[in-house]
């Protein structure tokens, strides 16, 4: 049970601007969450998403209401009543897993009954922009296994052939965030196989989820935005291959592993994803990803800054983070330099991937 509770916003520079279908951003607005109990502060991270009606303010106002609500405090079973799915409840989440992982003098990966979060493969994003620099961003990036497109409405075949003639041996996904059509999914179906694109993220508006009946699509079509906790999943069967998980709207990582077995059981490969964000949301979303099928959580590679003991990305492989940081088991009244994993295997002469 948490004793102490106290939320605050912090805003992240980014190193370069993002553009995705919906604008720009030059920073990640995030919501961060501290829960102390004695000795132990249990820290947990979120991303309010405008796109689901959230604010940094209505996420404040969310925390502020719940320790109203229970002055003496919750356990993750009674948070997943008194909040709904979305980023507040994340980042409470995240902060209560940190903090019993700290009580017990346990790591969380041990209470999931798991190994250390192995280095793991993930996309690099390449922002939405005009065809020549997404082509330059993809080149810096060409080494890479897989990269990620993002797209909109306005000739994604130019962006994507771009692309893939600047990057022509990596695997590629394109994210159109809900800008196109049934009728513009269907003129670009040529273009997706001659640019070998394997899976296309959420291409029509969410709630248009039915207008995929029957559809043959040449990439694995993925339910983003239409995609948000177990019981979404019945309606997306036949229509979605993949779906992608990401814990703000889960409402962490208790919710994503319940998403993550109903997924499994019902057939779907699984994307793990994230919102901007600095490396102490990355952690718990470590715990899922390893068992995704596609990864995507270069989040905090596009900082400026980022916390100490945050990941690292070299050769496409995401090296997890510092125990220190979040989930290790350790105090974070700790004041010692964190620590980081054994570094991720690499062939010689790798390089290392920073935000283009």
């Amino acid at each position: 049970m948490l004793s102490w509770l106290s939320a605050h916003p912090r805003s992240w520079p980014l190193a370069v601007p993002f553009r995705i279908s919906r604008g720009l951003r030059t920073t990640a607005e995030v919501v961060e969450v501290h829960v102390r109990d004695g000795g132990h502060v249990g820290r947990g991270e979120s991303t309010p998403y405008a796109r689901y009606g959230e604010t940094i303010a209505s996420v404040l106002g969310q925390i502020e209401t719940l320790t109203r609500a229970a002055p003496r405090g919750i356990d993750r079973a009674q948070l997943q009543q008194m909040l709904p799915p979305g980023a507040a409840r994340n980042a409470v989440d995240a902060a209560l897993w940190d903090l019993e992982s700290q009580r017990r003098g346990v790591s969380v990966a041990t209470l999931l009954g798991q190994t250390a979060p192995p280095c793991l493969p993930s996309a690099q994003t390449i922002g939405l922009d005009t065809a020549e620099r997404m082509a330059s961003a993809a080149r810096g990036h060409a080494h890479l296994d897989l990269l990620k497109i993002k797209v909109g409405a306005d000739d994604p075949a130019h962006l994507i052939r771009a692309v893939r003639e600047a990057a022509p041996q990596a695997r590629l996904m394109v994210d159109p965030n809900e800008s196109w059509t049934l009728a513009l999914l269907q003129a670009m179906q040529p273009v997706l196989a001659e640019a070998r694109v394997e899976l296309v993220e959420q291409p029509l508006p969410a709630g248009e989820d039915a207008q995929l009946a029957g559809f043959d699509s040449t990439a694995l079509l993925c339910a983003d935005e239409s995609c948000h906790v177990a019981t979404d999943l019945p309606r997306l069967r036949g229509l979605y291959q993949v779906v992608n998980i990401k814990l703000d709207k889960t409402g962490g990582l208790t919710g994503a592993l319940s998403l993550l077995d109903a997924a499994q059981a019902q057939g779907f490969d699984i994307m793990v994803g994230c919102m901007g964000c600095s490396s102490l949301a990355i952690a718990p979303a470590l715990h899922v990803a390893r068992h995704a099928r596609f990864i995507d959580l270069d989040g905090p590679l596009w900082l400026r800054d980022d916390h100490p003991g945050g990941v690292s990305f070299v050769g496409g492989l995401l090296q997890p983070t510092s125990p220190q940081l979040w989930g290790g088991g350790l105090r974070s009244a700790d004041t010692r330099a964190p620590s980081s994993p054994a570094p991720c295997p690499q062939p010689a002469d790798v390089p290392v991937a920073h935000v283009r």
